[in-house]
């Protein structure tokens, strides 16, 4: 039986990754230890993970996860009043399957997309 999932994302720079997710997005650090190439951050029941990359070209990176809200709108206001830079092709709008989505890119271009069913 499945309980969770934590996605593995790629970065180049723990403390820039850190930085970016803390400070912008509002996640906190996870765990007791501090490991070596690894970063663990959470915000409310979303947990997700890094591994250092550092040979990682951004360009070139696809790496991408899909996180679920139930407040949308408040959560892209949040990031906008926070300076967050919302992807080109991201800003938040409906889409034609049932979901009010906006998208980001983080410092090593992981792609995070936020949706919510409508």
């Amino acid at each position: 039986m499945l309980t969770n999932v934590h996605p593995k994302l790629p970065m180049r720079n723990k403390t820039t990754t850190k930085e970016f997710y803390i400070n912008k997005l509002a996640f906190k650090n996870v765990g007791n230890s501090d490991y070596d190439g690894y970063l663990m951050v959470e915000k409310d029941s979303v947990e997700i993970h890094f591994f250092e990359f550092k040979e990682i070209d951004p360009k070139e990176n696809y790496s991408g996860v899909y996180i679920r809200t139930n407040d949308i709108e408040n959560l892209y206001q949040s990031l906008l009043d926070n300076n967050v830079s919302i992807h080109p092709n991201g800003a938040l709008e409906t889409k034609s399957w049932g979901q009010r989505e906006f998208a980001l890119l983080d410092p090593d271009n992981n792609l995070l997309t936020f949706g919510q069913a409508i």
